[in-house]
C-alpha cells in the first residue's frame, strides 16, 4: 500500500519522553511495591520501545509478556473491530499485571484487552499508555497512568508506525501530509 507524501514534525522530544517515563516508573513502583513479580504485558507492536524503556526504570521483579491486538491494519483509522493476533505465553491468574499500550485513541483495543485479561483473574491489573487522545474516545476507558495527552493528530515514532515506517524515530512526531 502506497502512502501519500508526508513530513513529520516533532511533537514530543526524546528527552521529554525519558523524563516522563522516570516519573511513571516511580508511581508504578509505589503501586506495586509489595509484588513478588509484576507481569508487564506489552501490546504489540507499537509499545515495544516504551516497554523496553519502562521496564529498565522499574526497580521491581518483572516478567515481560506480549499480546498483539489489532484494530488498525495499515490504515489511519480504527476499524473498531479488535482482533487478538498473538496471545500471552504465560498465565496471569493471581498475578500482578501491568498492561502497556502505546496510544489510547477510540479506546476499543484497550477496553477489549482489559476485559479479556480480567477474565483470567489476575490479582491486580493496571494499565499505562504512553499517549492518550481523549478527544477521540468512543469507549469509557482510561489508562491508570498516561504519559502524555495529545491532540487528535496522527503520530509516529518511538515504536508507533504509519504503514510499518517511522517506528525507529526517537521522538513522537506528528504526520503532516504534503
Amino acid at each position: 500500500m502506497s502512502h501519500p507524501p508526508y513530513e513529520i514534525d516533532q511533537l514530543i522530544s526524546a528527552k521529554s519522553i525519558a523524563a516522563r517515563i522516570e516519573e511513571l516508573a516511580e508511581e508504578i513502583r509505589t503501586r506495586f511495591k509489595d509484588t513478588d513479580k509484576l507481569v508487564v504485558v506489552g501490546l504489540l507492536r507499537g509499545s515495544f520501545v516504551f516497554i523496553a524503556d519502562l521496564v529498565r526504570e522499574l526497580d521491581l521483579p518483572v516478567e515481560v509478556d506480549f499480546l498483539e491486538a489489532s484494530s488498525y491494519g495499515d490504515g489511519m483509522e480504527s476499524s473498531r473491530e479488535v482482533r487478538i493476533l498473538k496471545d500471552l505465553r504465560g498465565e496471569i491468574q493471581d498475578r500482578d499485571v501491568l498492561v502497556v499500550e502505546d496510544i489510547v485513541d477510540t479506546g476499543f483495543t484497550l477496553d477489549h484487552v482489559v476485559t479479556l485479561l480480567k477474565s483470567r483473574k489476575p490479582k491486580r491489573l493496571e494499565t499505562i499508555a504512553l499517549l492518550d487522545k481523549p478527544s477521540r474516545r468512543e469507549v469509557d476507558i482510561k489508562a491508570t497512568w498516561t504519559g502524555f495527552d495529545i491532540p487528535d493528530e496522527f503520530v509516529v515514532g518511538y515504536g508507533i508506525d504509519y504503514g510499518q515506517r517511522n517506528r525507529n524515530l526517537p521522538f513522537i512526531g506528528k504526520v503532516r501530509f504534503t
